[in-house]
């Protein structure tokens, strides 16, 4: 350890003027063993400075690197740990709490020793040394002024005192009086010896002096003690006289205390009376408001309110301890519970005659509803139920059994009310619906109010018709029923969509308005419920909102939202089912019906989830839309399953499709339907499955029929299909578009080819003989050499079309055309003017063949491009 400490005194102190006092060899505690060592240093210059040095070995070499320094006054505290026990541990207290081991006992207290000794010597703050053996601190404490550190360096320190002002003030002077202090040491040395001499002399003497005075001095002293001495013996006796006035004092503070502490104990007997009084008293009036108060009328109710508030807050009276043991607090508490009791059940019983009174009033008020699409106000009921929501508050605080049984009721009597007034609200719209009583028998409606008593099997077999009288539109291709949906009368959908719009703006706002009501006059904040009870509205009868107070038995928390939901389903159960069935009635008497529900459920249940998601007429909206969306793809099926049943006529030509031109009639009414819709998403899907439906049936059609060549299907159809896409502009559809038009494009190129190979076919045949040979390697100059295609072939078969025969052709083909073509596409120009064009381009193909085949032959054909011009002018005239 000395050589360590000679060499970093040597390469890191010495550099910086330090002197290095003492180290130890120490690591952090807790972590890793990597060693290093703590220094403690003092600066050579004035004023010293004393520091903490930590030093660390270097990773790249032998060497010690200095690592930080702390200021030892910033030191606050040395924690030893344990000053009995061995224990090399210690923590020192800077800016936060750093935690050594030293690598041995003895190392860790000649540290702390020195740190001691330096906070004594040089810092006026003294730093706390915690758990540091006394016997430690005792052995540092220095005997004489020149008692040492431990170590050389430290005896140095404590050898060498610095000289204050006064005394190197008056060392100049010495040396200023004597010459020769500077330049003969020795000769002032001996002067002041000399000097020392005198003043021991001087000294000396007056001590000798100084012995009379204090001779005379000590005289004083003892007359002083006896003095004393009769001062204390009349003190004793002035004591022995107040002795018996202290006790008689202490009799009168005792005295006074007793009267305190009555005092004090009458000041708190009144202010508990007082207490008592006043919070557990109640008035006269509000007794006879809640004994015979009106709870009919506005006035009786507002008294019977602010009773039962005072009777609430009296009750609820915070008593302090001891309160409950008296016997008047007993007799008015059990006072208190009469009371309570006797107007719950006057309450309760009540309320349940209102509603009562409610179902029998708002029943007279049905039949004038009867003939009319509007649901009967319940606003002046509530309007006069909620002038009791502070009482159902009341009671729901203090008899919940009561609250409980008011809640059923309600629920009981309203959910009846509400089923016959919904119901006959529904009857009157599927009456609407399907026009007289004549015309609802055939929906299944018997009798004035319109119930649904018909068979599965006629709503089945309207289905059917409803579905095949779509396909219908041309009665010679196809055997349907006797009525076509697509005859219906705009007017009559128009009709359909206003009723069922009318039925969901009726249902809303009674629903908004019984849900406001429910909130506010049952105050459903928050509750607690047993799990798995009053989860469906049948639950609901058997005790939706009772309350257990089991002490084992889990609870959860329902919110004001689940609460409210649970009592509108109850309340409300008709409405889903009564939904569905109006949906199933225009379902069936037109499955396009299921566009208009679609749009406008979607749009009331966007409206209901942006006020409340969760509420009962958004998730009952929800639910129906569900079977809105299940129709409108069963619509979308149907179509497409006819499109693949259709069957065609043999002996007439095939035309426009009734599956194409039901597409265009679908994707007409869908486009007014879902303008702006929020459900647009479902009609784009619904779209990319017919139109791919109607591309392969078209082309199945097509590929089956007889009379009307599968070119002239393909071409008619898809061109009406493109006509059909490009007037509505259906974004979705853009590359059905594409095509369409592409189908139709090359169908109609490869019918006119076809066609055209029949008027000049000797021709045809002559030069696609040509082509061979060339294909087959000969030259086209040769070919003439051929036998078979020499000049006199060629000019052979020429002579057999002049251009009368052209002509005569040319027309036949028109007529042939025009038996292919159907007239309501209205094709024949563009076929015949595309037929005119390819003919021409043939002509120039067999003038090219002849010229290069044939050079110099004066071969040419008996016709020209003009007389082809004139022949198809002449001829569509004439048709």
């Amino acid at each position: 350890m000395t050589a360590i400490k000679h060499a970093l005194q040597r390469d890191i102190f010495t550099p910086n003027d330090e002197r290095l006092l003492s180290i130890v060899n120490v690591c952090k505690a807790g972590k890793k063993k990597k060693n290093c060592f703590l220094c403690a240093t003092v600066t050579t210059e004035r004023p010293v400075q004393v520091k903490v040095v930590k030093v660390k070995k270097s990773d790249k070499g032998d060497f010690y690197k200095r690592q930080i320094a702390w200021a030892l006054r910033d030191l606050a505290v040395v924690d030893a740990k344990d000053a009995i026990k061995e224990n090399p541990e210690f923590d020192l207290h800077f800016e936060k709490i750093y935690k050594w081991v030293a690598s041995s006992t003895a190392e860790k207290n000649a540290f702390i020793s020195c740190i001691w000794k330096l906070n004594q010597r040089y810092l006026r703050k003294k730093i706390d040394f915690v758990n540091v053996s006394s016997q430690l601190l005792e052995e540092s404490v220095p005997s004489g002024e020149n008692q040492s550190v431990t170590g050389g360096d430290e005896e140095a320190v404590d050898e060498y005192q610095e000289l204050n002002a006064r005394e190197e003030q008056d060392i100049e002077i010495m040396m200023e009086g004597c010459e020769c202090a500077i330049s003969n040491a020795e000769a002032f040395a001996e002067k002041l010896s000399r000097e020392l001499q005198v003043l021991d002399g001087a000294n000396i003497q007056s001590i000798m002096a100084s012995e009379k005075q204090v001779n005379i001095l000590m005289k004083l002293l003892d007359e002083a003690l006896k003095e004393v001495d009769q001062i204390e013996f009349k003190l004793s006796s002035y004591e022995e006289m107040l002795q018996s006035v202290k006790e008689q004092m202490d009799q009168i503070s005792e005295s006074n205390h007793l009267i305190h502490l009555s005092n004090t104990n009458n000041v708190k007997l009144l202010s508990e009376i007082e207490f008592l009084v006043n919070h557990m008293d109640l008035a006269k009036g509000h007794i006879k408001a809640l004994e015979e108060g009106d709870l009919a009328s506005s006035r009786g109710i507002e008294a019977c309110t602010n009773a039962a508030d005072a009777l609430l807050q009296c009750m609820n009276v915070a008593l302090r301890p001891g309160h409950d043991m008296l016997l008047a607090v007993k007799q008015q508490q059990q006072r208190f519970g009469d009371l309570r009791e006797h107007f719950a059940r006057r309450l309760a019983s009540h309320l349940n005659n209102v509603f009562v009174q409610q179902g029998h009033d708002q029943s007279s008020t049905l039949a004038q509803h009867s003939v009319e699409l509007t649901l009967p106000n319940h606003h002046p009921f509530h309007r006069d139920l909620l002038r009791y929501a502070k009482l159902m508050e009341w009671l729901k605080s203090t008899d919940y059994g009561k609250y409980e049984g008011l809640t059923k009721n309600y629920m009981d009597y309203l959910s009846r009310l509400y089923e016959r007034e919904i119901k006959d609200f529904f009857e009157v719209a599927k009456i609407k619906m399907t026009g007289t009583t004549k015309e609802s028998k055939k929906f299944g409606l018997h009798g004035s109010s319109g119930k649904l008593t018909g068979s599965t099997s006629s709503l089945n077999k309207l289905s059917v018709q409803s579905s095949g009288n779509r396909r219908s539109q041309s009665s010679s291709l196809l055997d349907m029923g006797n009525m076509s949906a697509s005859d219906l009368d705009v007017a009559d959908r128009t009709k359909f969509d206003k009723i069922f719009e009318q039925v969901l703006s009726e249902l809303e706002p009674l629903c908004l308005a019984e849900q406001d009501f429910i909130s506010k006059f049952f105050k459903l904040q928050q509750h607690q419920s047993i799990p798995g009870t009053a989860t469906e509205a049948d639950d609901l009868d058997g005790g939706m909102l009772s309350r257990q107070h089991n002490s084992g038995t889990a609870l959860t928390v329902l919110s004001e939202k689940d609460m409210i939901r649970q009592m509108m389903t109850k309340i409300f159960r008709c409405i889903e089912p009564e939904l569905n069935n109006l949906i199933a009635l225009g379902d069936k008497i037109d499955s396009f019906n299921s566009l208009y529900m679609l749009v406008k459920m979607s749009h009331h249940v966007w409206t209901a989830q942006n006020v409340d998601p969760a509420s009962f007429l958004s998730t009952t909206l929800g639910n129906v839309l569900v079977t809105v969306k299940r129709n409108f793809d069963k619509c979308i099926s149907n179509q497409i399953r006819q499109m693949e049943e259709v069957k065609i006529s043999k002996k007439s030509k095939v035309g426009i499709l009734p599956f194409v031109a039901e597409f265009e009639e679908f994707a007409g009414l869908a486009e007014s339907i879902f303008k702006n819709a929020e459900r647009r998403g479902d009609l784009d899907k619904a779209y990319t499955k017919l139109i791919r439906g109607v591309f392969v049936n078209v082309e199945k059609v097509a590929n089956e029929s007889q009379k009307t060549p599968r070119d002239v299907v393909m071409m008619e159809n898809f061109h009406h299909i493109f006509a059909t896409l490009s007037r509505l502009k259906i974004s979705c559809l853009e590359a059905e578009k594409k095509e369409a038009k592409q189908k139709y494009t090359d169908h109609l190129q490869s019918y006119v080819i076809y066609s055209l190979g029949q008027p000049l076919e000797k021709l045809n045949h002559f030069f696609e003989g040509v082509e061979a040979r060339v294909a087959q390697g000969i030259r086209e100059e040769e070919v003439s050499y051929q036998l078979a295609f020499n000049k006199q072939e060629l000019r052979k078969v020429i002579k057999e079309y002049p251009g009368k025969e052209v002509k005569k052709g040319l027309d036949n083909l028109y007529k042939k055309v025009d038996k292919h073509l159907c007239e309501e596409e209205n094709l024949l120009q563009v076929v015949w003017h595309s037929m005119q064009d390819e003919f021409i381009r043939q002509y120039k193909h067999f003038e090219g063949l002849i010229a290069r085949c044939y050079p110099g032959s004066g071969v040419t054909m008996e016709f020209t491009i003009q007389d082809i011009l004139d022949y198809c002018s002449s001829i569509a005239q004439s048709h």
